[in-house]
């Protein structure tokens, strides 16, 4: 297995589904690891069973960004994640839609790369992962602000990583197709919809979270120091 014994990680959104499989490999991996995330309970609950640190924050505030990386420490790898706007269509998104997907899927990610990336360049090491989403690059109807709001995301850190390759730390995406979680399961309840979603899939099945967590944990290791800028998609072969 990879190691990443003595690195300090913060996950966010990880109290449950992508970002509880990814703390907890991290964790498995030999990484102190700090887990984040709104609900006190799931959070305790998940932390206890890997062995985290946990802190109760809102990353879509500026004061939850604050909490989260004062509770880390010193930051060597960022995993932001966040729960995905709620759907509808395109022409029924509201302006208030707009600026809480702005807060919570794109802002979250930028506050907190701002708030630790002066340490991983004074380290001369550090690996920034965001969780996006196969729609990217393949948007989807029903889910606008996401489409848009991953999408920024991604070419930020993109930009990001033109500027600080040099000093030792990666920025990439883990983008992930159809994956067993509990807003899958809200998104798609109908059993004979997501049977049509299955039979489109190459590997014909949904995801695992602790398959996108192995993606994370790859791009987070030593042996990944030389992917930067890219978006490593996990969806069984749906964007083929």
């Amino acid at each position: 297995m990879l190691s990443l014994d003595g690195k300090r990680a913060l996950v966010t959104g990880a109290s449950k589904g992508i970002g509880f499989a990814a703390a907890k490999l991290l964790r498995q991996m030999g990484a102190e690891v700090t887990i984040a995330a709104r609900m006190e309970e799931d959070l305790r609950a998940a932390a206890e069973e890997i062995g985290a640190a946990w802190v109760v924050a809102d990353v879509a505030t500026v004061d939850g960004v604050r909490a989260a990386v004062e509770a880390a420490g010193e930051v060597d790898i960022l995993v932001s994640n966040a729960g995905g706007p709620p759907p509808g269509l395109p022409s029924e998104v509201t302006g208030e839609a707009w600026q809480a997907g702005f807060e919570t899927t794109f802002l979250s990610t930028a506050r907190l790369v701002d708030a630790v990336l002066p340490g991983m360049r004074a380290h001369g090491w550090g690996r920034i992962i965001a969780i996006t989403s196969l729609t990217v690059g393949r948007p989807s109807l029903t889910l606008p602000v996401s489409n848009a709001m991953r999408a920024a995301v991604t070419n930020h850190l993109r930009t990001l990583a033109l500027e600080v390759g040099a000093d030792g730390v990666t920025c990439n995406t883990v983008a992930p197709g159809y994956t067993a979680t509990d807003r899958l399961k809200r998104l798609h309840a109908d059993p004979e919809a997501a049977d049509s979603i299955r039979r489109k899939i190459p590997a014909r099945r949904f995801g695992e979270p602790e398959e996108v967590a192995a993606a994370v944990a790859f791009l987070a290791s030593e042996e990944a120091a030389y992917i930067t800028g890219q978006e490593l998609l996990v969806d069984g072969g749906f964007s083929i």
